[in-house]
């Protein structure tokens, strides 16, 4: 039964243009967790950022409870373009996988730009692909690999257990400061998030 915290910071150098701002109601989710119980084809938590925009660095942190040993998705954005244009996957015990684009690194101990940490320990640097940016008008899904722009989910890759503290920023952040800027993210808040749940997915009181 494995209790993880994952930090991702990525730094790509590109040239940012412009931004959408939208204006949804939101729920403050400080406490809570999104329980996915049973392996399904069909639910699955949909994140609306609160600001659409490129991203040419962002940081990216949650939390997560399984006791999974088989392959699964955590948190998959897709654009119409692109699917799975960054992907965060579990390989098997002790491996994820990160996708960017068509560049896919495994974490163990590499080296290289882009940092992830696991459970407030540093596992890998790696270069990727600089001067790439993340698409804006993205569908950001947990639980599920997208196959397809927000759907085509494979239940063998559904994610069984729970999430929380979902936060995405878009410049990097330091893991020193994570306890000042957990709640202030400005893509993705989990004190103030923009969802929506499908099938099975239940919002519960953090154990």
């Amino acid at each position: 039964i494995r209790n993880t915290t994952l930090w991702l910071t990525m730094l790509f150098y590109s040239k940012l243009t412009f931004c959408h701002i939208f204006f949804f109601s939101s729920t403050d989710l400080r406490g809570k967790v999104f329980i996915f119980p049973e392996q399904s084809n069909t639910a699955y938590v949909a994140l609306i950022p609160r600001v659409r925009k490129p991203l040419r660095s962002f940081t990216l942190c949650l939390k997560a409870f399984t006791d999974l040993i088989r392959p699964y998705s955590l948190l998959s954005y897709s654009t119409k373009s692109r699917d799975n244009e960054l992907l965060l996957y579990f390989s098997k015990v002790g491996e994820y996988r990160l996708s960017i684009g068509n560049t896919v690194v495994t974490f163990k101990s590499v080296s290289g730009v882009a940092e992830f940490w696991v459970n407030g320990r540093p596992v890998g640097r790696k270069g990727l692909r600089r001067g790439y940016t993340l698409g804006e008008d993205a569908k950001i899904i947990l639980g599920q690999e997208q196959d397809s722009f927000g759907r085509n989910f494979d239940a063998k890759q559904f994610f069984v257990g729970e999430i929380w503290d979902v936060s995405l920023w878009d410049h990097v952040v330091s893991l020193k400061n994570l306890c000042s800027t957990c709640y202030t993210s400005n893509i993705l808040k989990w004190k103030a998030l923009i969802y929506q749940a499908k099938g099975y997915v239940v919002v519960k009181t953090k154990l």
